[in-house]
């Protein structure tokens, strides 16, 4: 029998995750609070990897490998819909400070070739030539291009998609959700999933009394200023203490991000610009020269050691999570909606999937 998946949010988990369930032969219906893929997927820099991955926990890591080894065949099933995401493997410089032992050791358990190299080598504009570590399997992806594209993935899919729906409210019976209540109306299904980023807790709130356990992911703001320039100026992706700058295949160049305790304040600030400028400006001097085109903010869903929750509902046995994901989201769509999968379907997983379960 068929069963009905309704999905609460439409940025990369829950799109990943509605067509992930729907090619495993589900009925799914998408709830998006405004447009798909418009907060923190719209928003993140798109390099495809954790910054540092051998500083998180190894079930983490092996998520994180997981889904960057599927991201080559992912995207190109979604370049089927008209859009190119724009993968691209431009590699990453890791500017110090690092630990290079255990870089080294991550390397070699992830198969993952990093070589200690003077950093002139990789950029010759870089104004230092210390010693860096170079990963030249990084790859990127553009993020708005990504949506879009698995926006057309899931509409080939027939996936009914709610847009501008805000959720207001569920309803519950026996231990079990047995609606959505809407500003579209309710809407039923037998399985339910919550994958609202950073808005994730509200959302669960709205569940109220018994069925209101915390969910541990909180809003962080990142801002990020955007170059523009030549293309080819920058050829690889680089990374220093925190900051990174992300070429573009058309010129521009991403520097970020910041880390922000603010709540769901999404305001960029003078302060942020400044400080991401000038730390970009430190390490290529030639940007002093490059107008800065755009400055914007998003809202991570940030949550304890950066590891996002996977799982069922404690109590409620047909509502699950995908979310938490942090700075990772677009890096672990693909493993997180085959995870989410495996235990909504009771297959047989690769993941450590009690590694990401909601304990409330």
């Amino acid at each position: 029998m068929t069963q009905s998946v309704l999905i609460i949010g439409g940025g990369i988990i829950g799109c990943a995750s509605a067509l992930e369930l729907a090619q495993a032969g589900c009925h799914v219906t998408l709830v998006e609070r405004t447009s798909l893929g418009s907060e923190s997927s719209w928003a993140g820099a798109g390099l495809l990897s954790a910054l540092l991955p051998w500083d998180y926990r190894d079930e983490l890591i092996c998520l994180l490998d997981h889904s960057r080894a599927m991201y080559p065949a992912w995207v190109e099933r979604l370049r089927a819909s008209g859009v190119d995401p724009e993968y691209r493997n431009s590699g990453l410089l890791v500017l110090p400070p690092y630990d290079l032992s255990k870089a080294r050791q991550w390397a070699e358990s992830s198969a993952e070739p990093l070589e200690e190299l003077l950093a002139q080598r990789i950029e010759p504009s870089l104004t230092c030539d210390d010693a860096a570590l170079w990963l030249p399997r990084v790859a990127q992806v553009r993020n708005p291009r990504l949506m879009r594209a698995l926006r057309e993935a899931l509409l080939q899919q027939k996936i009914t998609l709610h847009e501008s729906t805000m959720l207001t409210g569920w309803r519950t019976s026996a231990g079990q959700i047995t609606g959505a209540q809407t500003t579209q109306g309710l809407l039923e299904a037998d399985q339910y999933v919550v994958a609202a980023g950073a808005w994730s807790c509200n959302t669960l709130g709205l569940l109220g009394g018994a069925w209101d356990a915390q969910l541990p992911i909180k809003p962080m703001r990142g801002q990020i200023v955007l170059f523009k320039t030549t293309p080819g100026r920058l050829r690889h992706m680089l990374y220093r203490d925190g900051f990174y700058l992300i070429p573009r295949d058309d010129g521009h160049i991403l520097a970020g991000s910041t880390l922000e305790d603010v709540g769901f304040d999404k305001q960029v600030t003078d302060e942020a610009r400044a400080s991401l400028i000038q730390r970009a400006t430190d390490l290529l001097p030639w940007l002093k020269d490059v107008p800065v085109v755009a400055h914007w903010a998003g809202l991570r869903p940030a949550s304890p050691d950066n590891m996002p929750i996977i799982s069922r509902h404690p109590e409620l046995q047909n509502l699950f999570v995908n979310s938490g994901h942090y700075r990772y989201g677009v890096t672990l769509a693909p493993a997180s909606a085959q995870a989410l999968a495996d235990l909504m379907l009771s297959r047989m997983s690769q993941f450590d999937l009690p590694a990401f379960r909601w304990t409330a």
